[in-house]
């Protein structure tokens, strides 16, 4: 049964000029349960029906017939408020998770429709710094939502692995490198002679058109030593960004980055000149989108080489053929925007009417407390420093409060990195923020290490509970306890959550629902005796204990956490 459901059929009913999905979209859930379980605010109803939001509640509710799944419905300042049947949201939400277990708000709305999900995305040779956190951490996130509520999803990194960067890196290398150096230290090498390249341009400029040059060498092929370059710079960036992706427990389908579509870059740029879209503008060729206030798109540099758009119109278009995908998410940052408009207004202009199945997940940015992030200027807190200081930094909290803690390390690694995951999700996606060290490594208040320990502690009173919960629970016991049904109310609202968070692509609708729990939870566990209570009450509240870790666990997974038994 869902409760939500039967109070928008019952105002439905007495609403004809309202479809039901307005009338769902309006209820809410009040902020005081003993102001009820649903309220429908009535103050949009005042022009239709030209009375004061407040008679119009108190003449709704007169018509609206008391059931078996709705104990009593009532006016309160405006609001038709409702007070469903104690029971039997106990009954359905209890029995409910525990029969589905870890498959508990999972659902076949994606019917198993291919959904690509693009995320992280670093550039090879540049450090995997703080600024990585925000894509890498929401696009997991969505990967794993839209895998929970039934899509097929398949993760690509698409590494930033081509462009004239590389042109740049390899003539700083081949002026100023020592390769014996930068094998010992490949990033950071690497970095310093990329932040160097830039000092020696601005006093040379031909230096820019140099590296130019080397990249139009690596795009055609025509120099195998600037290949061999490009190619050993790829794969120390790699084995730099795997342990960070290990630490993450991330794994992709797919690191097709940009080179793997320069082959597929001359079919799209013959497409553009079949359907007479390409102008010549200063040798170069773009596509001029000034009717749709934009700047025009730039497809060819003067020189022949390629670009960001021409790689990812390409790879846009190999996604379409290889996985006929339902839809084709981005999660890239919010200064990316003007590019993705531009690129998906092409493909229309191409005929391409699956363009409006790629959406951009944009998000705000990050900078430090002293200025913003510059790969440029060597300005960057690198991430696996920020995971290794959160992971160093719970160690030394575990050994204070609980030393003997089996596998310590392990539990330090997911509580460390789960902190920093939680914190990246705990905000919309869209703001901007600041990033600090203080911040990132408290372990307070509203946290992910919070709702780590909180699952710990219901797998901590399951253990010496041993209770046998497949044997009949009284439901009623539950039904009375306003502590437990607050928590019961707020794990029936899952698959809800799951679907706000994937229609609207944010994870941290996910995040405030697990804390929800939490602290619901919590606050039944210290007002209520669950292990020292008579064993018909034990074995129920036991129950609604497990139901909580089940929904705690599988929440975190969505959210790329790990659940500790422990901590």
């Amino acid at each position: 049964m869902d409760f939500k459901q039967v109070v928008t059929e019952h105002l439905k009913q007495v609403i004809p000029d309202m479809s039901e999905s307005e009338i769902e979209q309006l209820i809410e859930v009040p902020p005081n349960p003993e102001m009820g379980d649903y309220s429908f605010p009535c103050f949009k109803l005042a022009k239709l029906y030209r009375k004061s939001p407040n008679q119009i509640a108190e003449d709704l509710a007169k018509q609206i017939s008391v059931t078996d799944s709705i104990e009593s419905v009532s006016n309160m300042g405006g609001y038709i408020n409702f007070v469903v049947n104690k029971l039997l949201l106990a009954t359905k939400v209890i029995s409910n998770v525990l029969r589905e277990g870890d498959n508990y708000g999972k659902c076949n709305y994606g019917q198993n429709r291919n959904v690509v999900v693009e995320y992280s995305s670093p550039n090879i040779a540049k450090p995997f710094h703080i600024g990585h956190i925000r894509s890498t951490a929401i696009g997991h996130a969505i990967d794993r939502i839209y895998e929970f509520i039934g899509f097929n999803t398949i993760s690509v990194n698409h590494l930033g692995d081509y462009g004239t960067q590389f042109g740049k890196l390899i003539v700083a290398i081949r002026r100023w490198g020592d390769r014996e150096e930068i094998a010992k230290n490949p990033i950071n090498e690497l970095l310093k002679l990329y932040t160097r390249f830039h000092d020696e341009a601005e006093e040379d400029p031909s230096l820019e058109d140099e590296a130019r040059e080397v990249f139009h060498q690596l795009e055609e092929k025509t120099d195998q030593d600037v290949v061999d370059f490009w190619q050993w710079i790829r794969d120390v960036s790699m084995a730099e960004f795997n342990r960070v992706y290990k630490l993450l427990g991330i794994e992709y389908d797919s690191w097709a980055g940009e080179s793997f579509y320069s082959d597929k870059m001359p079919a799209i740029v013959e497409h553009l000149e079949k359907m007479d879209l390409l102008k010549e503008s200063q040798g170069a060729q773009i596509v001029d989108l000034e009717e749709f206030n934009m700047p025009p798109a730039l497809i060819k540099k003067k020189d022949g080489s390629t670009l960001y758009i021409t790689r990812d119109l390409a790879a846009s278009k190999y996604r379409k053929d290889h996985y006929d995908f339902f839809k084709n998410i981005y999660v890239v940052g919010s200064p990316q925007e003007l590019h993705f408009k531009q690129w998906k207004k092409v493909h229309e202009l191409s005929g391409y009417d699956w363009a409006n199945d790629c959406i951009h997940v944009a998000f705000g940015t990050i900078s430090l407390e002293d200025g913003v992030l510059s790969t440029r200027k060597g300005r960057v807190v690198v991430l696996e420093d920020v995971l290794r200081k959160s992971i160093e930094k719970t160690k030394e909290i575990i050994q204070q409060k609980n030393p003997n803690l089996e596998n310590l390390d392990k539990v330090a690694e997911q509580v460390g990195v789960g902190a920093i995951v939680f914190q990246e999700l705990s905000n919309s996606r869209i703001k901007d923020y600041t990033f600090s060290w203080d911040r990132a490594l408290t372990f307070e208040g509203e946290t992910g290490p919070y709702t780590q320990y909180t699952h710990a502690r219901c797998c901590s009173l399951l253990e010496r509970g041993k209770a046998d919960l497949s044997e009949e629970i009284d439901y009623s016991i539950l039904a009375k306890n306003m502590d437990a049904i607050n928590v019961i109310k707020r794990i029936d609202t899952f698959n809800e959550v799951l679907m706000r968070s994937a229609n609207k692509y944010e994870p941290h609708h996910l995040t405030r629902f697990v804390l929800d729990v939490c602290q619901a939870f919590n606050k039944f566990y210290h007002d209520n005796p669950i292990l020292s209570a008579k064993e018909e009450e034990k074995r129920a509240y036991l129950a609604l204990v497990k139901c909580t870790k089940i929904v705690i666990k599988n929440a975190l997974w969505i959210l790329g956490m790990e659940a500790p038994e422990k901590m």
